[in-house]
């Protein structure tokens, strides 16, 4: 089974970090919800950051504010996932470029759509 890191996961369900929770769940990957004010997002435990997800994720998904995520983006390299998806509103040219320097793989696309949902079947 695949395992994938929502960062920026939230308990607001309106919220595309939980959309991704529901969505990834629903295409069949084990979820990791990362969310350091959160102990539990849609019935999982989550967790402060990625150093704590073991083993890692093939995939961590990216829900948060360009400057936050650029801020992350060592901690996200050190979790070596086999890629990383910025989705609309993650990223800038500030975290490309910062992206491309640590050697992440970077995919500039919304992962929901990824896994054949849609956010709206999630609402």
């Amino acid at each position: 089974m695949k395992r994938v890191a929502v960062l920026g996961a939230s308990v607001k369900r309106w919220k595309f970090g939980n959309k991704s929770v529901r969505a990834h769940r629903a295409a069949g990957w084990e979820v990791i919800p990362v969310n350091r004010h959160e102990r539990e997002i849609e019935g999982l435990p989550a967790v402060a950051s990625l150093a704590e997800v073991v083993p890692p994720a093939d995939r961590v998904t990216v829900y948060l504010h360009p400057e936050q995520t650029l801020a992350l983006l060592p901690e996200i390299a050190a979790a070596a996932p086999r890629e990383v998806f910025f989705n609309p509103g993650s990223a800038d040219g500030a975290v490309f470029a910062a992206a491309a320097r640590l050697g992440l793989p970077a995919v500039d696309a919304c992962s929901i759509v990824d896994v054949g949902f849609d956010p709206s079947d999630f609402p």
